[in-house]
């Protein structure tokens, strides 16, 4: 029972991972871009969710009607005004170091205004679910887990309904599969470049709003989540959203399970190592294409 409960838990985390990864690799799809920054934008929208809580009493988990809005403002403006020149600059290249380098200056530049701003404290929103756990058969699920977990669900089915059944969705994946064959059909790729990386940050917004309920905040925890996100990503293969879903899952399961038999450290060793083995038998990842790798 106690692997049952562990596996179950490992689901819940896992589909937070997975929408963490799932704004990474919408990036990457479109815009071949690794984005280093990730993992500190993740800690913006948890600062912001926390703010929000603190200061309004607005319910940790309505703060998603807040906070997701705001980061995909926020990422909207940081492609146009930011990343954009810099990635025109490089229109010709196919892998535009520059772009990668920027985003890793943002994530330290992030990370140290949070410190200077905030200081190193933990802070978290305790609500009147953050004791609740619900027992069902033998397994036990802390409530906060399993509204965090519903929430990321209906997050994932409205992105995907956003991505296959809209316009904008449409010609966001015609620019990831050729940027040139969508340009000459009459689509603003760097318009959609912008939409993508508004949205990647969207869904972080959510993730964030749903993780300061049970999860710290404060200015490293962005390496934490974002080293995972980047894991669950290569994994499921670059740029593939059922990869990043089931990348996810997998290394929350995974992460649970293990945390039964041995220490946490010894847990983010396993999953490391098992991770560089895993690319050397699949380089391209669960989802991947041989080219990805």
């Amino acid at each position: 029972m106690a692997l049952t409960n562990a596996i179950v838990n490992g689901i819940l985390m896992g589909g937070i991972y997975g929408l963490i990864a799932l704004g990474l690799t919408l990036v990457f799809g479109i815009m071949r871009v690794v984005n280093f920054a990730h993992g500190a934008l993740l800690m913006v929208s948890m600062y912001a969710a926390y703010f929000a809580w603190h200061y309004t009493r607005l319910y940790p988990y309505f703060t998603v009607f807040v906070v997701a809005p705001f980061m995909f403002v926020v990422g909207f403006l940081l492609q146009r005004y930011l990343i954009r020149p810099v990635f025109k600059a490089e229109a010709d290249v196919r892998e535009p170091i520059s772009a990668l380098l920027l985003t890793a200056g943002l994530m330290v530049t992030l990370e140290n205004m949070a410190l200077l701003f905030f200081g190193a404290d933990y802070r978290t929103a305790k609500t009147t679910l953050s004791g609740v756990t619900y027992h069902l058969g033998g397994i036990s699920v802390a409530a906060p887990r399993l509204y965090a977990f519903l929430i990321t669900l209906v997050a994932t089915v409205i992105f995907y309904v956003f991505l296959q059944r809209t316009e904008t969705g449409r010609a966001m994946r015609a620019v990831g599969q050729d940027r040139s064959a969508a340009a000459l059909v009459g689509i603003n790729v760097y318009r959609m470049y912008d939409v993508a990386f508004g949205v990647g940050l969207a869904l972080l917004g959510v993730a964030g709003s749903v993780l300061v309920p049970f999860y710290y905040v404060q200015p490293s925890v962005g390496q934490i989540f974002g080293t995972r996100a980047f894991i669950t990503v290569v994994l499921g293969g670059l740029g593939s959203v059922p990869g990043a879903l089931v990348g996810g899952l997998l290394i929350g399961i995974v992460e649970s399970v293990a945390a039964q038999f041995m220490e946490s450290t010894w847990t983010q060793v396993l999953i490391n190592y098992g991770f560089l083995a895993f690319l050397f038998i699949k380089p391209s990842g669960l989802f991947g294409s041989p080219y990805d790798a």
